[in-house]
């Protein structure tokens, strides 16, 4: 019977399923094809022999990486940074998407959306030639208001202690805006008798925000705060590249995995040790993402995945 509504339900509405077409191709393509290839990260690949011709060589490419005096560095950076990016960027969307609820003007309530979502669809390529348009050590506009005010120009460049915060910024103002249009879905969801019940009962505005906005928040804040914790030990490449490069004075305090794995990719050109540390890093987004529902499931059930 199931079978049968399913099949029912295609042909009833054949649009809808291809609209999914293309995602579902792939998903099942890109992710479920790829799965026996992960058998390269225990071989020593070589082009000739192919996949599964080629030796095994059990731990050795994981061992490339742990042996490795980078090792230490890229691992603490992904870690640390990832964390100032969930935490700051959940902060600062949870904060928009309050302020938000709060615009009574329609017009501007629009345009300041607008505003806000516009730089999640700049490229990292494009706020990289940005940021270096503000930093630069010749022609940055930080450089020239410094030099206007009798300073002495900074070479940016080449201080590896001020990028994590610069870094937390851009992520905040390319994607906190995006995330907000989502908690401001969770918000409007909520059933407005509740705040008119509270505001009979002689609740101002800011304690209608603590006691029932944000309470009723959490469990969305939660869900989309695990879905996060699963991609801890991966660094946004496209964002460290476009940014830093291969500037190896910030690799102190900017380089993390991915950007590691490219490197040794084009030094070596070795898929499986690229592989095998692919394969490290989804099985402690694995272990994260489960552990840390585990501990929702005894603290706070409502924002457990499952």
């Amino acid at each position: 019977m199931k079978r049968k509504g399913f099949i029912t339900d295609i042909i009833t509405h054949p649009y809808r399923y291809l609209l999914l077409l293309p995602a579902t191709l792939y998903t099942f393509i890109y992710g479920y094809c790829s799965y026996p290839y992960i058998v390269i990260a225990f071989k020593k690949f070589n082009y000739r022999q192919g996949v599964f011709g080629s030796p095994f060589n059990g731990l050795q490419n994981f061992a490339f990486f742990f042996k490795s005096s980078a090792a230490a560095n890229v691992i603490g950076n992904t870690v640390y940074l990832n964390l100032l990016f969930l935490i700051f960027t959940t902060i600062c969307s949870v904060a928009l998407a309050i302020l938000l609820n709060e615009i009574v003007n329609r017009p501007f309530k629009r345009i300041a959306q607008s505003f806000m979502l516009f730089p999640h669809y700049l490229s990292w390529v494009v706020i990289g030639y940005m940021i270096y348009g503000f930093f630069s050590m010749e022609y940055g506009v930080i450089n020239k208001v410094l030099i206007f005010f009798g300073g002495k120009p900074v070479n940016w460049y080449a201080e590896p202690e001020v990028w994590p915060g610069l870094l937390v910024i851009m992520r905040i103002w390319k994607g906190a805006g995006m995330s907000a249009v989502i908690y401001l879905a969770s918000i409007t969801g909520i059933d407005s008798s509740i705040y008119e019940a509270a505001e009979i009962d002689g609740a101002s505005r800011m304690q209608q925000i603590g006691r029932l906005t944000i309470p009723l928040l959490t469990p969305t804040v939660c869900i989309l705060t695990l879905l996060s914790i699963g991609r801890i030990m991966y660094g946004d490449f496209g964002m460290m590249y476009a940014i830093i490069g291969d500037n190896g004075v910030l690799y102190s305090s900017t380089d993390i995995i991915d950007t590691y794995i490219f490197r040794a990719l084009r030094q070596t050109g070795n898929p499986s040790q690229a592989m095998a540390i692919s394969l490290f890093q989804s099985l402690i987004g694995f272990g994260m993402v489960f552990g840390s529902n585990k501990a929702a499931q005894k603290l706070f059930p409502e924002g457990s995945l499952y």
